[in-house]
């Protein structure tokens, strides 16, 4: 099962499906006016953008409704007490009406055409499950292209090369239960990727440039790179999905991933695993 890039132009005589955009934001008042309006200039239609103010204690919701007052047919706000952003992307999962969901960082932003491209694939492809893009990286350093890995559901074994905002179809979210809420060590996306491509399904990266991914002091992603994290993250994924580790390393993941294949391979070799 590997990645394929390609667009799809939209028959316009089509009805198009319906996405909704899912932002789960905790404190995020800095950039937050700047995603939603970033959601709001997507072309594509009917589109829902439901916000999910996860107990931010600054000026978060009170953004998130000035928003919604201005484009209530469009935009909707949730709020609930602080419980991590896969639980507040399970809420906001649980209140959408679209065909496709779409989560987007607090912060991040995308591009006018991702959605509706995005759509255009799952609309005429059923065997594809997920769709993303080429994304770049930017903030207080410049910008630079976000290099990831072709997809394979091998190299999805050792490591992650979708990110989180990326579409995937709403029977799929559900069907595996939405974002683990127990994963709160990080890269809760990964492991959300594994359990709706574990047991097949295709994946298409678009080739445009249609997410920019913010990176600043308190961005997430620096604080779960820790070898602690790493360590849990690994232990987790193991207790999780051992037939499919199984099956695509020939055992579990190990800290230096890898080398997971070769080393389990040996280990069975030599008996001792």
């Amino acid at each position: 099962m590997e990645s394929c890039t390609f667009q799809i132009q939209r028959d316009p005589t089509m009805e198009s499906s319906k996405v909704s955009v899912i932002i789960p934001v905790f404190n995020g008042e800095k950039y937050l006016a700047e995603t939603i309006q970033s959601a709001l200039n997507s072309i594509h239609r009917p589109l829902e953008i439901i916000i999910v103010n996860d107990g931010s204690t600054d000026s978060s919701e009170q953004i998130a409704e000035s928003f919604r007052q201005k484009h209530p047919s469009i935009l909707q706000v949730i709020n609930q007490a602080n419980a991590g952003v896969s639980a507040a992307l399970n809420t906001g999962g649980r209140f959408a009406s679209g065909d496709y969901f779409f989560p987007l960082g607090a912060d991040d932003l995308i591009s006018q055409d991702y959605l509706s491209q995005a759509s255009a694939v799952l609309d005429a492809r059923p065997e594809v499950k997920v769709v993303y893009c080429e994304a770049e990286k930017f903030g207080e350093f410049g910008r630079k292209p976000w290099k990831l890995k072709p997809f394979s559901i091998s190299l999805l074994a050792r490591d992650n090369m979708i990110f989180a905002c990326s579409l995937v179809r709403r029977v799929d979210w559900e069907r595996v239960g939405g974002f683990s809420e127990d994963m709160i060590m990080g890269r809760e996306d990964w492991e959300f990727w594994i359990k709706i491509l574990k047991d097949g399904g295709e994946v298409v990266k678009l080739p445009i440039l249609g997410f920019h991914y913010r990176i600043h002091s308190g961005s997430k992603r620096k604080k779960t790179g820790t070898t602690q994290k790493k360590r849990e993250r690994i232990a987790y994924l193991n207790a999780k999905h051992p037939e499919f580790f199984e099956r695509e390393l020939n055992g579990p993941l190990r800290f230096q991933r890898t080398w997971s294949k070769p080393y389990n391979t040996l280990l069975k070799l030599l008996g001792k695993l």
